[in-house]
């Protein structure tokens, strides 16, 4: 089985002040950097394409035009352009900056545990909301969801064959806001050990 990763970068990030993918993650990174860095450490040979803005410090991926139409028209365009070959694509917005290659790795054994045939997508729901972001989307499912009708991501979801997991994992935790942000940092910093 071969996973992509598609990375969703379209949104302004006016409350943040800047573009949330070209962020500085502690990593040394831009945020969309960390989650590819993520991404590859579980997948080396994954394909990577971003829906959305270029990132800085990776200019040269595959890049999909995003209509700019809210992220549902965003995965629509996607499904429409050429992309890749890969059976299943892990779809992930620029601001869950917390997932770790250890959490990945976890969250796509829970879901092929649920469907090893890949015929749904996989989300999660934490804290008691539906996650659409950070989710497994088969590539079969392609076709169906530039057909899906309805203007949010909740509208695609119910669109398309789906399993929901309840997940405790922190990858599912975005940040939206300034105060998020710091808070991320603070939590950061109790991952490495003290220099």
């Amino acid at each position: 089985m071969k996973v992509g990763m598609l990375l969703l970068t379209g949104g302004r990030g006016s409350r943040m002040g800047a573009p949330k993918h070209n962020l500085a993650h502690p990593s040394g990174a831009s945020w969309g950097r960390h989650l590819i860095d993520v991404f590859r450490e579980v997948f080396p040979e994954g394909p990577v394409q971003v829906l959305g803005e270029p990132l800085q410090d990776l200019p040269e991926l595959p890049l999909v035009e995003d209509p700019r139409e809210g992220p549902a028209a965003a995965l629509r365009a996607w499904a429409l352009a050429p992309s890749p070959a890969a059976d299943l694509w892990w779809v992930v917005g620029c601001d869950q900056v917390r997932w770790r290659a250890d959490a990945l790795r976890a969250w796509i054994n829970q879901a092929e545990a649920l469907d090893p045939a890949h015929e749904r997508w996989i989300l999660a729901r934490s804290e008691g909301m539906l996650q659409p972001l950070g989710g497994w989307l088969p590539a079969a499912l392609r076709p169906n969801l530039a057909q899906a009708r309805g203007a949010s991501l909740r509208d695609l979801v119910n669109a398309l064959p789906h399993l929901i997991l309840d997940s405790g994992l922190e990858g599912w935790r975005d940040v939206d806001t300034p105060e998020e942000h710091t808070a991320f940092q603070d939590e950061v910093k109790a991952w490495r050990p003290s220099d």
